[in-house]
C-alpha cells in the first residue's frame, strides 16, 4: 500500500501560499569546539543520522486528477548538499544580522518537488559561534515517521553517538498509472473515498480546512469552546510574503521563583510575561487599552508527566488552549492570577485537545513539539484567536552537535493567515528562549516587543519579591 499523506498533512500542502508558508523553523546557536565545526562536519553529521528520519529523503507525489491524497515516495535524485546549505555573516556577525537572515530564509517557501526541509550553517557570528537554522514543512513533522531534523543531530555528550551505517537505495518511483490503480484499490475498500477526494479537489482552501478539521476528530471539539470571535486589533491584518524575526532571553529560575510564591506553573508565568509585553507594546503604539482589553492566544502546550513537583518531564503529549491574555490589567501579579485561573479552568473542564489524536512521542523533542503545536493551531478557525504561542519545555542539561555545545535555541513558528505575530518559547539548560516571527509590513517594531518580553519578566519578578 502507498505511504499516503493523512488528511491533516495534505491540508498543509493544499493551503500553503506565498503569504503563509507552512514550515516550522529553528535557530540553534553553537559554540565551536577546539576541533572546529564547519559545513563539512555538519553535512557529515546529518548524512550519518538520516537513516533515523527516512522521511527526509522522500518527496510528495500527487495522484493524477487528485483521485486520492498525495503519497510519500523516495526521491531518486536526492541531493543532501541541496538541503544542507552554507551561509555567513560579515564578521563579527551581530544578532540583528542573524535575525534578518533568519527572517529572509523563513519568508521563502520550500520546493515542493524535493524533500520538504532545509538546514543552513551560518558562520561569522561574534564570539566564535555558529548557528544552525532549520526549515521543515508541517506536512512532514508528524512526530512518528518524521521528527524535526534538529532532534536527531543532537547528543547529550560532546562525544557523538555512532549511528548504524546503512546503504540507502531509493525505491522506484511509482508511475501515474500505478498511483491511480492504488487509489482505485482503496476505493474498493472504502467506496466513499473517490467521491470525497474528487469533490475536495474542487473546493477552495477554506472548505478544505473544514474538511480536514472534521477529519482530525479530537481537534474539532475544541472549536466549540470559542463561540465568541477573537478581539480585533493590530495583530490581525492582511499580511505580506516577508517576515521579521526577533528573540528574547530570560532565565528559568525566575519563573520558578514566581511559581514558588504564587503557585501555578512555569507556563502560566510565560504567558503572563507575554501578556505584559503585549500590553506595553499596544500602549507604545497608541492603541486603546482598557481594563477589559484582552488578546486571545491559541496555546498548544506540551503537557509532560512530572515527578510530583511539576518540573521533571517523564512523558509527552500536546494540548491546545484558547486563552484570553489579560493585557488590560496593569498589575503583573493580578495578570498572573488571571492566566493561572484560565489555564486551570481549561484543564479541569476537559477543553484541551489531547495529543494522542496526533502523535505519541518519547524523549526530548522541542522542535518536533513546536511543529505539532503549530499543526494543531492550524486546524482551528483563525477568527477565534489573535496569535499562536507555543511553549515547549526542554532539557536542563547541555546538548551537543558533533562536539559543538548548543548555547541557545529559538523556535520560529509560522504565521497563520491574517495574523501578524506568532511566538515560540523553549526552555533549555536554565534559559527560556523566545522567538518572535512577525509580518515585515505589519510589525516593523518586532524587536521592540522582544525587548518588552524581558522587561515584563523583570516587572513580574519585582512585584513578586515585594
Amino acid at each position: 500500500m502507498p505511504d499516503r499523506l493523512s488528511a491533516l498533512d495534505a491540508s498543509f500542502l493544499y493551503l500553503e501560499d506565498p503569504m503563509t508558508p507552512m514550515h516550522m523553523g529553528g535557530v540553534s546557536i553553537f559554540r565551536k569546539p577546539r576541533s572546529g565545526f564547519d559545513y563539512d562536519r555538519l553535512l557529515g553529521l546529518i548524512e550519518e543520522r538520516l537513516p533515523l528520519v527516512p522521511r527526509y529523503r522522500q518527496k510528495v507525489m500527487q495522484v493524477p486528477a487528485k483521485l486520492a491524497r498525495p503519497v510519500w515516495v523516495d526521491d531518486p535524485d536526492f541531493d543532501l548538499t541541496y538541503h544542507v546549505r552554507r551561509s555567513a555573516l560579515p564578521k563579527p556577525g551581530s544578532e540583528e544580522q542573524l535575525n534578518e537572515l533568519v527572517a529572509r530564509l523563513m519568508s521563502r517557501q520550500l520546493d515542493h518537488t524535493r524533500p520538504l526541509w532545509e538546514a543552513y550553517l551560518v558562520e561569522g557570528l561574534a564570539r566564535g559561534r555558529v548557528a544552525v537554522v532549520t526549515k521543515t514543512h508541517n506536512a512532514m513533522v508528524d512526530g512518528i515517521a518524521a521528527p524535526d531534523i534538529t532532534q536527531v543531530i543532537l547528543d547529550v555528550t560532546a562525544t557523538p553517538r555512532r549511528a548504524k551505517e546503512e546503504l540507502w537505495m531509493p525505491h522506484p518511483q511509482p508511475s501515474g498509472a500505478q498511483l491511480v490503480l492504488e487509489a482505485v484499490a482503496e476505493v474498493v475498500q472504502r467506496p466513499g473515498e473517490l467521491l470525497e477526494n474528487v469533490h475536495a479537489a474542487a473546493l477552495d482552501a477554506a472548505a478544505t480546512v473544514r474538511k480536514v478539521t472534521d477529519a482530525v476528530g479530537g481537534l474539532a471539539s475544541a472549536v466549540t469552546t470559542a463561540a465568541r470571535p477573537a478581539p480585533s486589533g493590530p495583530l490581525n491584518v492582511r499580511i505580506s510574503t516577508q517576515r521579521r524575526y526577533a528573540v528574547a532571553r530570560t532565565r528559568l529560575e525566575e519563573y520558578r521563583a514566581v511559581r514558588r510564591k504564587h503557585g501555578g506553573t512555569v507556563n502560566d508565568g510565560v504567558l503572563t510575561v507575554i501578556s505584559g509585553a503585549l500590553r506595553n507594546w499596544l500602549l507604545s503604539r497608541g492603541e486603546a487599552v482598557t481594563s477589559s482589553t484582552t488578546i486571545r492566544a491559541m496555546v498548544p502546550v506540551s503537557v509532560l508527566g512530572t515527578n510530583g513537583n511539576g518540573e521533571r518531564p517523564v512523558g509527552n503529549s500536546v494540548s491546545s488552549y484558547l486563552v484570553d491574555l489579560p493585557v488590560g490589567e496593569p498589575n503583573p501579579v493580578v495578570r498572573l492570577h488571571h492566566v493561572s485561573h484560565a489555564m486551570r479552568a481549561h484543564s479541569e473542564s476537559g477543553q484541551s485537545v489531547a495529543a494522542e489524536a496526533l502523535v505519541r512521542l518519547s524523549g526530548f523533542a522541542p522542535p518536533t513539539l513546536h511543529a505539532l503545536g503549530a499543526r494543531a493551531a492550524s486546524s482551528f478557525s483563525k477568527r477565534i484567536f489573535n496569535l499562536v504561542v507555543t511553549n515547549v519545555p526542554g532539557p536542563q542539561v547541555p546538548l551537543y552537535a558533533a562536539g559543538a555545545k548548543m548555547m541557545e535555541m529559538f523556535p520560529v513558528v509560522p504565521l497563520a493567515m491574517n495574523q501578524a505575530l506568532s511566538i515560540g518559547v523553549t526552555s533549555y539548560d536554565g534559559g527560556v528562549y523566545f522567538g518572535l516571527n512577525a509580518d515585515r509590513d505589519a510589525m516593523s517594531d518586532a524587536d521592540v516587543l522582544a525587548g518588552m518580553v524581558e522587561e515584563s519578566l523583570e516587572e513580574l519578578v519585582g512585584a513578586v519579591s515585594v
